[in-house]
């Protein structure tokens, strides 16, 4: 491994400690972007620790620090034995609330969205129940294909309470900055998970098999008075996402 082999895949010239962000923070940027760039890709092996600190002239534990980050944020995945490779299927933590748009950035994704439907109506049975509703209260729903590099990553289906957003097509892009602007983002959202047999309609949108297995989530996200304000129900591709959490001993 080369010092112009280095700076090829991260585009470092002699900018690195030239300003007074951390060293491990201006390294993880470098290696964001460098992902984002195309310079590296997914499944593509990081070079060896030892390398990145000697041609960076910066400590090991600085380069394990930022790549601890990466790994944390499940843009890059380390393999017993093999090394730090740029994560290739989606890690996505299940105590971390981030909406697709955000996590699809981190790892360099282009995002498109195919809308499906974008409408004001009244709330179904299940929809009251999850935003703790009266059935004459209006809901605005939002349906719409997620896709990521060109590759449908997902369904959605939002309904959240017309009160926190009048105009359905007031919507673009991540529905959470959307909450973010009306100061009523989820802070916290209670998940539930299972795996399906997808069914023709949705496999044609996710370009898969019918009856190839699936995972469907229901989320239900509070603001910070722990008021509900959305109630999504996803269907995900069995083999796109790895869903991860951590888990702690209760005794």
């Amino acid at each position: 491994m080369s010092q112009h082999r280095v700076n090829l895949l991260f585009g470092l010239g002699d900018d690195l400690k030239k300003t007074g962000v951390p060293l491990y923070m201006q390294l993880k940027k470098v290696i964001q972007s460098s992902i984002q760039e195309a310079r590296v890709h997914p499944g593509d092996a990081l070079p060896p620790e030892r390398d990145l600190a000697k041609y960076l002239d910066v400590s090991r534990v600085t380069v394990r620090r930022a790549i601890d980050e990466l790994v944390k944020e499940d843009v890059l995945t380390q393999r017993q034995g093999a090394g730090t490779f740029v994560s290739d299927r989606v890690e996505q933590p299940l105590n971390h609330l981030r909406s697709f748009t955000e996590i699809m950035k981190d790892r360099g994704k282009s995002i498109s969205t195919k809308w499906i439907d974008r409408s004001l109506g009244m709330p179904q049975p299940e929809e009251c129940q999850a935003l703790k509703l009266d059935d004459n209260e209006e809901v605005v729903r939002f349906y719409r294909l997620r896709i990521a590099d060109g590759k449908p990553m997902g369904l959605e289906l939002a309904t959240i309470p017309s009160r926190y957003i009048l105009n359905p097509f007031a919507m673009e892009g991540s529905l959470y900055d959307l909450l973010q602007q009306q100061n009523c983002r989820p802070t916290r959202a209670f998940q539930r998970l299972r795996a399906i047999s997808i069914d023709e309609q949705r496999a044609q949108l996710l370009e898969i098999n019918p009856h190839d297995a699936a995972l469907y989530i229901e989320r239900t996200g509070v603001n910070a008075e722990g008021t509900p304000v959305e109630f999504t129900r996803s269907w995900f591709p069995g083999d796109c996402y790895d869903f991860v959490a951590e888990i702690h001993a209760t005794v």
